[in-house]
């Protein structure tokens, strides 16, 4: 039920397709009595477009999200494993191509080949099946492997977990098919914004996990006021973290998480 709540109000919820209902709603009224109401929704909807298009709202509500957790220390030696998430590539895409389509954080997978060709004792683990409501049998877990294979990391050192939609199952699968012992060290690598929810949910899981994020989108307390020149961009990022903010929320609310923000040195 809380993967299909996410995938249906979850998305609704997202500020532009909130806002484009609003304002299709609007539109519509215009033809009935209710055209006042129509004509506000619709100048409203416009507004708020734009605010989100143009504004720096998505920086600010990105911000303390991706600085939440800091660059990751080297210093302490080796790691045992690394877990990378998954939403890089485009499952369907990929399978109707026959070859692997990444269309989003790309950082996610390069960071992680890099750091299995850093430490070449370290298991890696991709942690990715479909998101989608309803889809085929095209998983990412699938094709992840001949990316990191083309990067130069065996084949023997892969290992591909595609059962999990969302962040919860990759937490709880990757745990299953791992079995992390005492003293291990894994590193868990994803876009810096998604890692307060993804380290929360690796706590609940009970798998201890080193924070290593990547793919930032807000480079400085000085783009925090900066507006975007293109509305895309700042659409972009306006719905990247209000989704971010709905998804901990919710966990938070059922209790899958048990901080609204978990950050270093929570349980």
């Amino acid at each position: 039920m809380f993967f299909f709540l996410s995938k249906t109000l979850g998305i609704m919820l997202l500020p532009v397709n909130f806002l484009i209902g609003a304002g299709v709603l609007g539109a519509i009224l215009l033809a009935t009595r209710w055209k006042s109401l129509g004509r506000k929704l619709v100048i409203a909807s416009l507004v708020l477009l734009a605010i989100c298009g143009f504004s720096p709202l998505g920086n600010l509500l990105l911000y303390p999200l991706e600085q939440r957790f800091p660059p990751w220390d080297a210093s302490r030696g080796a790691p045992d494993g690394i877990i990378v998430l998954g939403a890089s590539i485009e499952a369907e895409i990929s399978a109707a191509h026959g070859a692997p389509v990444i269309r989003s954080a790309p950082d996610r997978i390069i960071a992680a080949a890099a750091l299995a060709l850093r430490y070449p004792k370290a298991r890696i683990v991709f942690s990715g099946g479909s998101a989608n409501l309803i889809s085929n049998d095209a998983r990412e877990a699938d094709f992840a492997g001949a990316v990191f294979e083309s990067l130069g990391i065996a084949k023997s050192r892969l290992i591909m977990e595609r059962r999990s939609r969302n962040t919860q199952e990759n937490a709880e699968f990757s745990r299953a098919l791992v079995a992390p012992k005492d003293g291990e060290r894994w590193l868990l690598v994803t876009s810096a914004f998604h890692m307060p929810r993804s380290v929360g949910l690796f706590r609940k899981a009970g798998f201890a996990v080193e924070p290593y994020p990547v793919d930032w989108w807000v480079g400085g307390p000085d783009d925090l006021l900066a507006f975007s020149k293109i509305a895309i961009e700042g659409l972009t990022r306006t719905d990247m973290a209000v989704r971010e903010w709905i998804g901990l929320a919710a966990y938070r609310a059922t209790g899958k998480i048990d901080a609204l923000l978990p950050g270093p040195g929570q349980n």
